[in-house]
Parts: C-alpha cells; sequence; structure tokens
C-alpha cells in the first residue's frame, strides 16, 4: 500500500449522530517504529554523518517489509531533527526499507507514556525483531472507573 493509499483504509465512526475520528480497517495496524537503536546502531543526533554508515538490523528490515507488504502502516517516529531527514531517508532507501512515512522530532530521553483517545499498545525494542505475541503485563491507567 502506498502512502496516499492509507486514506483508503478508514472507516468511519459516529457516535451519537456525530463524526467521531475514522479508524483503520480490522487487522490493520499503524506501527510507529524509532529508527536508532531499533532498527539500526544507535546514532545520536549531535553525530549526523554516522547516519549514513549505520549498521542495518537484518531482522528489523524482513520483519518491518513484510508487514508493510501485509498491508500495515510503517511510520518512523524518530527523535532525529527535520535537518537530518534527507539523510536519513536516503539510508532507508539505500537499505530497502519499505515505509509510509516519517515523523521526526520525537521528544529524547525514552520514559515515553502516550496518552490517546484510541488503544495504543507499545512493544520495547529488545534486540530482535519478530512476529509479536501476546503478553499480560500491568500498565498505568486513568482511574475513569472502567478498568478494562
Amino acid at each position: 500500500m502506498k502512502a496516499e493509499d492509507i486514506y483508503k483504509t478508514l472507516q468511519p465512526v459516529t457516535e451519537n449522530g456525530q463524526h467521531l475520528s475514522p479508524i483503520l480497517k480490522e487487522g490493520i495496524k499503524n506501527y510507529l517504529i524509532d529508527i536508532d537503536g531499533t532498527i539500526c546502531d544507535d546514532i545520536p543526533n549531535e553525530e549526523p554523518e554516522r547516519m549514513l554508515t549505520a549498521e542495518v538490523y537484518p531482522d528489523a528490515l524482513i520483519t518491518l517489509n513484510r508487514w508493510y507488504d501485509e498491508g500495515h502502516i510503517i511510520f518512523f517516529f524518530t527523535s532525529r531533527t527535520e535537518a537530518h531527514r534527507e539523510y536519513t531517508e536516503r539510508w532507508l532507501k539505500q537499505h530497502g526499507f519499505k515505509y509510509h512515512g516519517m515523523v521526526m522530532g520525537k521528544p529524547r530521553g525514552g520514559n515515553y507514556h502516550w496518552i490517546d483517545n484510541h488503544l495504543v499498545k507499545a512493544t520495547r525494542y529488545r534486540g530482535k525483531f519478530t512476529d509479536l505475541i501476546e503478553k499480560e503485563v500491568t500498565i498505568e491507567v486513568f482511574d475513569d472507573g472502567q478498568h478494562e
């Protein structure tokens, strides 16, 4: 699926006669994937000259391209800045990554806690890309009386 086709996968949502933000078709995922230390060597923004020579993690390339081919949405969500976009796009193309887009300027430092009105799932990269498995974990939620 090409980037321009993403919007074709969205399904309308209404509640009490009001339109809400659309959602993806059942079974399609929006993957937001970090770059440095997740799909390649961990390169800090302060050393952009290393970005073009970063070693790719082969299992990341294979897995992400398969997810793309299966129709999932692949976006890189990186702490690299807009000034690094050209180098980053060149490196991704050189190594054959298939993706729909990139969001630059993710806050640095880790310890992320994403709050959204849509379901958010997170997977910490620990050295190997594989198919995802289900695992029960403890998470923090708002005390809204609905603990699902």
